[in-house]
């Protein structure tokens, strides 16, 4: 067993959660990792309403969270109350000021995780009264900065973490697709990791089948951090976030174009949305992270969150046979 202070102050045994990926993470994969002994988060995403509330209904029952994209959420924050009424776990906000909804989420008691990619955002998050600050290096999958690592920004935050507020927890993201992730988040300082690509490619996921299959045979150096799906999808991202995907057709003809994709966007946006309804990720987007080179198999999700946590802990073990809890 890997007990550490996220464990402890989530009821939880192992220090393993799923990240809240737009419309993948679902009620299926979040509850399935609960129950597993992890934590699920749903994907609030970009503010879908009614497939908020259907999915936050059918996890009623078992312990999940619930993530939005913080500067989607400001457009729609009536969402933050539909995720409230059902007294979630945790409610994660990434990609934007989370200072504007951490007096509601914490006055509904719920604890607040704010994910960040620069020690700046770190400090804000910290004046915000994050509860918990996830670490996202640059080998993440999706949106993210992309300037920084996972190797060296977990260590850095715990050290400002230590510094101005040291009962924060902090979790680990980018590149954490098996148990020697969890062991180096840990290692690093982290109290536990959040887990995205690795959980992507799962049964449980809102995946097709030939996406799955598509990742399995794929390596990280065929991700690449781009803006171009962001634009033929017409999402109004902050300039500095750009978002991990898998290399492919599209990506080729149009990263480093993008001033000539906006130009044709009315074409290109309907190719794009063929290829979605068609499965062709030729065309259609993947967004996974440079992890996606780990998963060599589609397994239920509470054997991923199993497996991580037995072989992170036999690994941490394998140096310190004689301890019984690791902590951040």
């Amino acid at each position: 067993m890997l007990t550490t202070r996220l464990t402890h102050a989530f009821g939880i045994e192992h220090p393993v959660v799923l990240a809240p990926m737009d419309l993948v993470s679902g009620a299926r994969l979040a509850t399935a990792v609960t129950t597993a002994g992890g934590l699920g988060l749903i994907g609030g995403g970009y503010g879908d309403g009614e497939w908020l509330k259907r999915e936050l209904a059918a996890a009623a029952g078992t312990r999940v969270g619930c993530g939005f994209i913080t500067w989607s959420l400001a457009r729609h924050p009536e969402l933050l109350d539909v995720a409230l009424e059902h007294q979630p776990a945790a409610v994660m906000l990434s990609f934007g000021d989370p200072a504007p909804f951490a007096d509601r989420i914490r006055a509904a008691a719920v604890p607040l995780l704010c994910q960040i990619h620069t020690l700046d955002q770190a400090r804000h998050a910290l004046d915000a009264g994050a509860d918990v600050i996830v670490a996202q290096g640059g080998e993440a999958g999706g949106h993210g900065v992309g300037t920084r690592s996972t190797f060296t920004l977990v260590p850095d935050v715990a050290d400002l973490i230590a510094d101005r507020a040291p009962e924060t927890l902090l979790l680990g993201a980018g590149g954490v697709a098996d148990g020697r992730g969890l062991a180096g988040a840990l290692a690093l300082g982290a109290d536990g990791v959040l887990v995205g690509t690795r959980f992507w490619a799962t049964e449980e996921a809102v995946v097709s089948a030939r996406a799955h299959a598509r990742a399995v045979t794929a390596g990280g150096d065929e991700t690449i951090r781009t803006s171009v799906y962001d634009i033929v999808r017409r999402y109004d991202w902050p300039v500095e976030y750009n978002g991990r995907v898998l290399r492919n057709r599209f990506i080729d003809r149009w990263h480093g174009r993008e001033a000539d994709l906006a130009a044709q966007l009315a074409e290109a946006a309907a190719e794009f949305k063929d290829a979605v309804s068609q499965q062709d990720f030729d065309i259609a987007n993947m967004i996974v992270g440079e992890g996606v080179g780990l998963v060599q198999e589609i397994l239920p999700a509470g054997e991923v969150v199993r497996k991580m946590a037995h072989d992170a802990a036999a690994r941490l073990g394998r140096w310190a046979p004689h301890t019984a809890a690791v902590g951040g």
